[in-house]
């Protein structure tokens, strides 16, 4: 996956969504580390012979539930963000809760973490 960030490309973990440094010779990575690769060859392997889609995002509950709080948050930021516009709030103000915005949204991007980042 590649976004836009300021301008430019920047590719990310097929995994796990975190942005990968870019090397330099050869093909483009598709992880940002070993472990995420080994995952996602996981992953594959253990849909192999199924129904299931090999690209299929597989989640325990646990982590549902986490992604789903973090919806939530994201609906809760968004809807001050318009409250305060509405109000005319100072610009600094809706700035930084516009920032905090972000700052959810790229945390939800990545789906699949590892179990060092809960």
């Amino acid at each position: 996956m590649i976004t836009r960030k300021h301008g430019q490309q920047q590719a990310q973990c097929a995994w796990c969504a975190k942005p990968i440094i870019a090397g330099g010779r050869g093909r483009p990575r598709k992880y940002c580390s070993h472990s995420c690769r080994q995952r996602a060859y996981e992953q594959r392997v253990n849909v192999t012979g199924t129904q299931i889609p090999s690209d299929a995002v597989i989640i325990t509950q646990e982590r549902a539930s986490i992604f789903s709080d973090q919806l939530f948050q994201l609906r809760c930021a968004a809807e001050d963000i318009h409250t305060a516009a509405a109000e005319r709030a100072p610009y600094a103000e809706i700035a930084e809760m516009c920032a905090e915005l972000v700052v959810l949204a790229e945390n939800i991007e990545r789906l699949r973490i590892r179990d060092t980042d809960v």
